[in-house]
This record gives structure tokens, sequence and C-alpha cells, in this order.
């Protein structure tokens, strides 16, 4: 059985640029303190459910955003139809739609899940 070998440089590319997507670090410790305050998950036994359900619709939105930027990655490479791309369009819009809804009948809104990661920045890009 023949096994294909990963090809190393588009790799190497690939994590360049997610290297170049990360924001740099602030120059001078006076701009930290003028951000407003980081939106981490804070636990607690009284809140643990209301944490839990945070975290899970977090995950969710941030695969839901995933899939959506490799599926126009794919448009963008012109390897569907039209009809392919309407439909994956109506899909991902209905995706976002149905994430919009859970979080309001949680509390939450979709910037609420967007949690600080302290050096590496907010977890889910500005939309």
């Amino acid at each position: 059985m023949s096994r294909e070998t990963p090809d190393v440089r588009a790799v190497g590319e690939a994590m360049a640029d997610a290297v170049r997507l990360l924001p740099a670090l602030p120059a001078d410790t006076g701009a930290a303190a003028r951000q407003p305050p980081a939106r981490r998950i804070r636990t607690g036994s009284d809140t643990v459910e209301e944490d839990l359900v945070k975290l899970v619709l977090t995950v969710v939105e941030l695969l839901r955003q995933l899939i959506e930027r490799q599926a126009l990655r794919r448009v963008d490479a012109g390897g569907l139809t039209e009809g392919q791309e309407e439909e994956l369009g109506a899909t991902l819009l209905a995706l976002h739609d149905r994430m919009t809804e859970l979080c309001a009948q949680h509390g939450f809104s979709l910037e609420d899940l967007n949690l600080d990661l302290g050096p590496l920045g907010p977890l889910l890009p500005p939309s």
C-alpha cells in the first residue's frame, strides 16, 4: 500500500498564515490598561449551568465560523456549482440564525461568546 506523504511546504505556509493573523502584543503596558476588561469564563457553584451553556455555545460558534471560512474558500476555488453555492449559503445563513436564537434563549449575544485568551487575544475574530 502506498501512503501519501503530506506536503510539508503547504503545511508550513498554512502555519505562517495563521501566525500572521495573530494580533501583536501591545507596545507598552499602558495600552493594556486602556482595554476593556477581559471576557473570560468565571465559574462558580451557583452559575455552573450557565457557564457550561456559554462554553458549549462558544465551541459551537467557533466551529460554525471555521466551517463558514472553509466553505468560502471552496466557493472562491470554484469547485462548486451555482446550485451548490446557493444551498451552502442558505445553510450557513440558517446556522447563523439558529446560533443567534440559541444565544438569545440563554441570555447571551454572539459577542458574549468571544472569550479573551490573554496574550493570544480574543478567541473569535471580530464580526
